[in-house]
């Protein structure tokens, strides 16, 4: 696998440095054909109400697609840099599976609206057209941060069975 790692606006340790190759090569475990991984580490600004946020972004090319994980946490490095991992382990394991055939991808991935949130646990659920309810967890959102989601908002999913019943693998609030 081909890695790059740049650092913009901030100094990266040799720890954390250290730290991210490590998760870059253990993504090789959720699939054994990526091709090369980037991974960009940014401190863009910092606020006065919400201090430093740093963003993540980790671009993956497999074999016919193109994976990008953007991630913004404000929490601290560690924490960002840990939630893009998790998210691109996610999106290569559904890559996987839809390349295997376990995953069969309709015209279009299901619609529903989040119909419940627990901001201090780090989940919700969605509801359904047709009244089912599934769980979703914080870091499968994918293109919002979980903190600036609402009661309301329409989102497309990935359905998956988890140890409890539906959950959500991955969940995209619809621009509208």
């Amino acid at each position: 696998m081909n890695f790059q790692l740049q650092a913009h606006n901030i100094d990266l340790s040799e720890e954390i440095k250290k730290e991210i190759r490590s998760k870059a090569e253990k993504l090789k475990e959720f699939h054994e054909r990526i091709n090369r991984c980037r991974v960009v580490v940014d401190m863009p600004h910092r606020h006065s109400r919400e201090g430093i946020l740093y963003d993540v972004r980790i671009d993956m090319t497999v074999p016919g697609a193109e994976i990008v994980i953007k991630r913004q946490a404000n929490e601290d490095l560690n924490v960002a840099i840990r939630d893009a991992f998790d998210v691109a382990r996610r999106k290569l394991e559904d890559h996987a599976r839809l390349l295997r055939g376990d995953i069969k991808y309709h015209e279009e991935l299901p619609h529903a609206s989040i119909s419940a949130l627990f901001l201090d646990e780090g989940y919700g659920f969605l509801a359904t057209s047709d009244g089912k309810e599934i769980y979703f967890h914080g870091h499968s959102v994918i293109n919002c941060d979980f903190k600036h989601l609402s009661v309301g908002m329409k989102v497309r999913f990935v359905e998956e069975s988890g140890e409890k019943g539906l959950q959500a693998s991955t969940v995209t609030v619809i621009e509208e």
